[in-house]
């Protein structure tokens, strides 16, 4: 392990506007001694106006409803304006900022030819690079020695486009030749979150909200001290504060109870993060950057102790009831060829349950690939399709909380493993 490398990564949130990126300069100042490794996301809700850029871009003309170089034009302003109350109007960082953004513009002035998950990791990653590019021009403005670097140079993955796989081996051998060396001339290193390369040098994202798994990435291959994640919450709560007014904040929390909350959509974290820091048992600290002095929750090796319940809501859920045409028994030969086909494009069964003559998932609701697989499904198998559903998870459930959660609600398919109680439930509102 190093002894003296950190990682921390500040999420969208914190850096939405001027004055948030003068919060993380406040932060980071207090670790202007030390060498960190900062990951950064895309400023505030940029990555969803990037990913409206990309439908608008992509839909065929006559069902066009946005014009993309106009959202492209409010998200440039946007970052103009904090560029403005940041240096003034006269900062090298403009040249940069053009430069990323001309990317998009040369994309979108041709007729798309490129499947659409590539054309997305090639547009929605832009966010990422103008963010530290313009994290890392604010450094250096108030005196903290600050080098960006390009993240694809470092995190290699292969081509699955908005869902890289990451090259460990060739990510570590290029995360350890160019990251020590920046570091020595500079105290800070400042990269994009989300974002990896081919061995083609195309540009490939790793998953929605993927960048704390970069950080988690980078920490690994640096053998790091510690991770550290800054968010708009002041750790680890035990469910969502915008769903449920009495939470409380876990102070401590094990690797595997992390992954498990994490693995049902707990969504403080990514669920790629915390398997490549338990791996070398590198702590990860989870922190409010609105309060900055507070400890956090940290995730550590550690016994699991008695936790409190911990809820996780999932919505925009499908139910998929699958079964064979003719009736007959859903044998292994038609498991596998099911889950060959979640696996083709790319769809995470969150629940499933097989019986004699059908057999049924939950999974989230993602329009497109859903389609293509309900497309495929249909010529062999009969399909019913239930929508608008929540998945409700419990952690280290009671049952005086299962009955609270549940109530006003239909309960179509539940399961209880090992303390953790899962349900998928439709508001009785939604049955009349």
């Amino acid at each position: 392990m190093n002894p003296s490398i950190k990682v921390f990564k500040f999420g969208g949130a914190s850096i939405q506007d001027a004055a948030a990126f003068q919060n993380v300069g406040n932060i980071l100042k207090k670790y202007q001694n030390d060498p960190l490794v900062i990951v950064v996301s895309a400023m505030g809700k940029t990555t969803n106006a990037l990913e409206r850029i990309v439908k608008a871009y992509m839909s065929e003309q006559e069902h066009k409803k946005d014009d993309p170089f106009k959202l492209l034009e409010e998200v440039k302003q946007h970052h103009y304006l904090v560029t403005s109350i940041l240096f003034g109007e006269d900062h090298p960082v403009y040249a940069l900022l053009n430069d990323t953004f001309v990317e998009i513009e040369w994309i979108i002035e041709d007729e798309p030819q490129d499947e659409y998950d590539y054309i997305y990791d090639q547009l929605v990653s832009i966010g990422e690079m103008a963010a530290s590019r313009l994290l890392t021009a604010y450094l250096n403005h108030i005196k903290l020695s600050a080098s960006w670097l390009d993240a694809r140079d470092v995190i290699r993955t292969d081509d699955t486009f908005r869902e890289g796989r990451v090259d460990w081996d060739m990510t570590t051998k290029q995360s350890q030749q160019k990251i020590p060396a920046l570091l020595s001339k500079t105290n800070f290193v400042v990269t994009q979150g989300f974002i990896g390369g081919t061995q083609e040098n195309f540009t490939t994202t790793l998953g929605r909200e993927g960048s704390d798994f970069s950080a988690a990435i980078l920490a690994y291959t640096l053998d790091a001290d510690s991770m550290h994640i800054y968010k708009d919450v002041q750790g680890v709560l035990t469910g969502d504060p915008r769903l449920f007014k009495e939470v409380q904040k876990m102070d401590r929390l094990s690797y595997r109870e992390a992954i498990e909350m994490t693995y049902y959509g707990a969504k403080v974290i990514h669920p790629k993060t915390i398997k490549p820091l338990e791996n070398k048992n590198i702590p990860l600290h989870v922190k409010s950057f609105l309060q900055p002095d507070e400890p956090g929750t940290v995730i550590t090796k550690i016994v699991d102790v008695d936790y409190p319940p911990v809820v996780v809501v999932e919505p925009n859920q499908v139910l998929l009831h699958i079964s064979t045409r003719d009736f007959s028994f859903v044998t292994e030969r038609h498991l596998g060829y099911l889950f060959q086909q979640f696996d083709k494009n790319r769809i995470k069964i969150n629940m499933m349950q097989n019986m004699a003559i059908s057999f049924t998932v939950c999974v989230t609701e993602r329009s497109e690939r859903l389609a293509k697989l309900l497309a495929e499904l249909e010529i062999d198998f009969k399909l019913v399709v239930e929508r608008g559903l929540e998945l409700i998870t419990i952690r280290h459930y009671d049952d005086k909380i299962v009955k609270s959660l549940s109530e006003g609600k239909v309960i179509l398919f539940e399961e209880y493993i090992r303390g953790t109680m899962s349900m998928v439930v439709k508001n009785m509102s939604q049955t009349r």
